[in-house]
């Protein structure tokens, strides 16, 4: 059994929200297939600065929510099931999900991104336990105790900031010389009493039986080692673009993006690319809403003139 639609996005950060809900607002028929979170990154990040309107920031798991209902009103439909394959089917794309196949004449790809692992010892088997990626979610939990961030980006910085609430002592691990997240939170993380910052350091080892008890770290510019006692360790450092789906279809760049034009159009006619799954990326989320509404709006003119315009 199929679905046909105008236009399908795939993915529900604010990039596929906003595309879906600009391709409804320009009548198209529209589907967000929104996998199993609908939201993304975004719903893990207590404020969200720099997005326009909202001068204080907005909690991301408020932005998005928000961005689905505007969406919705205007006719995008949701639903939550994962994508695992994309085919020509004469004129349109068909799209693979576990539950049925979904035509479209144009197709939105806004996967995001997944955070990418330590892979170090002791990390997996302590996963729930002590090691998180979501300081928002899991910092009440370590009121008074010494927690550790690994990374040095802006959501390292920003869970930081959330975690040095909550825990007696924040230890921020970064492998680089110096801290990459924009210059606001990066003042911000240097000036909190609480928050000690570790440049050319990396964790080797997360240590502990049934929960974490410490991480041995590395200094990268000495080679000595040392072990830290600390009850969690929040892990930010990278993120892994959602392409494996694609399997294929679609040529990516050495770091596992989508190429793009200025128009969000990729190589595939029909086929657009949004927010931190395409190449050159800002990683803002007001970057990310604005790479979806152009991504809907070419899908649009594609949709009304039946091929690529240059």
């Amino acid at each position: 059994m199929s679905k046909e639609f105008d236009v399908a996005v795939i993915g529900a950060g604010i990039a596929g929200l906003t595309a879906g809900l600009t391709s409804a607002r320009l009548g198209r028929s529209t589907i967000v297939l929104t996998g199993d979170v609908l939201g993304g990154h975004l719903l893990s990040i207590e404020k969200v600065e720099g997005y326009p309107g909202f001068p204080e920031g907005v909690p991301g798991f408020d932005l998005c929510p928000m961005a689905e209902e505007q969406a919705g009103e205007a006719g995008a439909e949701f639903d939550p099931v994962e994508v695992s394959a994309i085919e020509a089917a004469d004129s349109k794309w068909k799209i693979t999900t576990a539950g049925e196949e979904v035509l479209a004449g144009a197709v939105v790809i806004a996967t995001g991104t997944a955070l990418k692992e330590l892979n170090v010892p002791g990390e997996e088997r302590l996963r729930g336990r002590g090691v998180s990626h979501c300081a928002t979610c899991d910092a009440p939990l370590l009121r008074d105790q010494v927690a550790a961030i690994a990374g040095g980006g802006d959501s390292a910085a920003q869970e930081g900031l959330t975690l040095a609430e909550f825990a007696s002592k924040v230890y921020l691990f970064n492998d680089a010389p110096d801290l990459t997240a924009q210059a606001s939170y990066r003042d911000l993380v240097s000036a909190n009493p609480k928050i000690e910052i570790r440049n050319n350091t990396v964790i080797e080892e997360v240590l502990g039986e049934d929960g974490v008890t410490g991480v041995r770290i590395k200094d990268s510019s000495t080679n000595a080692t040392e072990d830290v006692e600390l009850t969690g360790v929040f892990v930010y450092v990278g993120l892994q673009p959602n392409t494996a789906f694609l399997d294929g279809l679609l040529t990516l760049d050495p770091t596992g993006r989508i190429p793009v034009d200025g128009e969000m159009r990729t190589t595939l006619p029909g086929v657009f690319a949004a927010g931190t799954v395409r190449t050159g990326t800002a990683g803002r989320a007001a970057a990310a809403a604005g790479d979806g509404a152009a991504a809907a709006i070419a899908a649009d003119a594609y949709l009304t003139s039946g091929s690529w315009r240059d």
